[in-house]
């Protein structure tokens, strides 16, 4: 009974394994890039979840940016609106 669970656990490594070697670090496309710019060896690098994240945040920041601009300007509206209203309660 043991033997097959230590057999699948080797079976789930060895696949685990042809992953990794399938997609290994080094990427075929980073060759030549010595002459680059800055901003295609970062891209080029391992660590692109860091670019990916940093688009992500500039991208929140934007959306953020933007509500709050928005609920100012509904809120500034609403103010002339209760304002014109009251001016009309009094002048009636």
């Amino acid at each position: 009974m043991t033997f097959s669970i230590i057999q699948a656990q080797a079976d789930t490594t060895a696949f685990a394994d042809t992953l990794t070697q399938s997609y290994s670090n080094t990427w075929d496309g980073s060759t030549g890039l010595e002459h680059s710019g800055p901003i295609m060896k970062a891209a080029a690098s391992h660590d692109l979840i860091f670019i990916v994240l940093g688009v992500s945040l500039i991208i929140w920041f934007l959306l953020l940016f933007f509500i709050i601009r928005v609920d100012k300007k509904v809120g500034k509206l609403e103010n002339e609106l209760q304002q014109t209203t009251k001016k009309q309660d009094h002048e009636t």
